[in-house]
């Protein structure tokens, strides 16, 4: 009898459990950034820089301080981002403050709402639809003020000079993670130049039909397509000049389009 109850009382716990994760499911469904708006309205520096982490790959100061800055122009706002272009995110710089700035505000490359201006500056700007934003830069000079010796040697040797040993990698992530947590600590006023500005926000992104290359057999963004031999051929496939971005910034590329290749 007594193994009975127990196997009525686990198969009620079991559907409870069940009932439970169901409901935890749905909500992410319905609003796949409530952990990181819940972050957000509490103020929750740290939680939103440990989930930044899991985008960046590691804890380093300055996304933490796209952290620190994306949550303040968020709540100075009031808005919130459902990846539909209704807010828009203005970088002016691809180094780590862009990953932070990216994960709290929601733009994106891939949503349309993050715009990418290759000015070198860390800084952003938030924008409503409307116009309405803040732009937030950061005063780098003070957050190296809280940089220890040790971690700027460090950051020499395994960033800079891409060398040093296992042991000098292990050190460096311990003294860039402390730091990272520390500097959320210092005020808004200290590290950042804020003022609301008007932003000419673009249109919302087009959707384009797509066409298919003559040579590679790929499809292509029709904007995209360029015209070899009265035929529409890819942007590789044309050996025509293109834009990267990478680490360096925005650049002027070339390939040799390869004949071999056929559709």
């Amino acid at each position: 009898m007594v193994d009975v109850l127990q196997q009525i009382a686990i198969a009620i716990f079991c559907k409870n459990l069940t009932r439970k994760e169901q409901a935890v499911s749905n909500a992410d469904i319905d609003n796949p950034r409530q952990d990181i708006e819940e972050a957000i309205a509490a103020g929750d520096l740290y939680r939103l820089l440990r989930m930044t982490g899991m985008l960046h790959g590691h804890f380093c100061p300055f996304s933490a301080m796209g952290v620190k800055a994306a949550m303040r122009a968020v709540r100075e706002l009031g808005v919130r981002s459902t990846g539909m272009e209704d807010v828009v995110a203005i970088v002016e710089t691809n180094n780590c403050f862009s990953d932070g700035v990216q994960f709290v505000t929601g733009c994106s490359f891939g949503n349309n709402a993050l715009i990418y201006r290759d000015f070198g500056k860390t800084a952003f700007t938030l924008a409503r639809r409307s116009g309405d934003g803040v732009r937030i830069s950061v005063r780098a000079e003070r957050v190296s003020e809280e940089r220890p010796p040790e971690a700027t040697e460090l950051f020499e040797k395994v960033v800079i000079e891409r060398g040093g040993s296992e042991s000098d990698k292990k050190r460096l992530s311990e003294l860039w993670t402390e730091l990272s947590f520390r500097v959320l600590e210092l005020p808004d006023e200290e590290v950042f130049d804020i003022k609301m500005v008007a932003v000419d926000v673009p249109a919302y992104a087009r959707i384009f039909e797509s066409v298919k290359c003559s040579v590679c057999g790929e499809n292509i963004m029709e904007p995209r397509a360029r015209i070899k031999d009265g035929k529409a051929v890819c942007i590789p496939c044309s050996g025509q000049e293109y834009y990267q971005l990478a680490g360096d910034g925005i650049s002027i590329k070339q390939e040799e389009p390869d004949e071999k290749k056929s559709a």
